[in-house]
């Protein structure tokens, strides 16, 4: 299994190095999203690999800059920003899961146009970039992966977008840590089989 994920990684670092990747369209001329999946239990090894791949990117001799954003990051630090961070926690115990979901969804105007987390991104990626989203599954159930995806999609095209998820995705559905079953259209491609 190890050799595996090696080998779809090393396919992966190969694809995202060739110049018509960066072109704007990807396959079919749909926006350029593609999804890396993995084996859960496999998230440390991919954390490294990524981390591996941006110091790699930094020597600048790649043609393109690689930024990773870290979903999970981002989300706390706008919760902790806005002094939020407690009294989720607070408001978990009193009312639940779901509606914390809610509540952080609608701070961080998750299906909104000027959603925070694409302005981010928008603002925080350089032309000719790669960029890697991680820490989805560090988020679930708050952020859905199939909502960041297709609110990206509405409002960020200037460069591919290659998110890691720890779960098996084929295109059409999508399993979470080989249980839940994701029913939702995502406006991406596997990237490595």
């Amino acid at each position: 299994m190890m050799q595996d994920l090696a080998r779809r990684l090393n396919e992966m670092e190969a694809a995202i190095r060739k110049p018509s990747f960066r072109s704007r369209n990807g396959r079919a001329n749909e926006v350029n999203y593609w999804i890396f999946d993995y084996h859960p239990n496999q998230e440390l090894e991919v954390r490294e690999r990524i981390r591996y791949l941006l110091h790699k990117n930094q020597k600048g001799a790649d043609g393109f800059q690689l930024v990773v954003f870290d979903l999970y990051d981002l989300m706390i630090d706008h919760l902790e920003s806005k002094h939020f961070f407690d009294q989720c926690m607070t408001f978990e115990k009193k009312r639940g899961l779901e509606r914390i979901a809610q509540a952080v969804n609608r701070s961080l105007k998750i299906n909104d146009a000027d959603s925070l987390l694409v302005r981010h991104i928008q603002e925080h990626t350089p032309e000719n970039a790669v960029v890697f989203l991680s820490g989805i599954g560090k988020c679930y159930p708050i952020l859905r992966s199939h909502i960041i995806l297709n609110t990206l999609h509405q409002g960020f095209q200037k460069a591919p977008v290659v998110m890691f998820y720890p779960g098996c995705y084929n295109e059409q559905d999508l399993l979470l840590f080989g249980k839940i079953k994701d029913d939702n259209y995502y406006r991406a491609f596997r990237l490595v089989k």
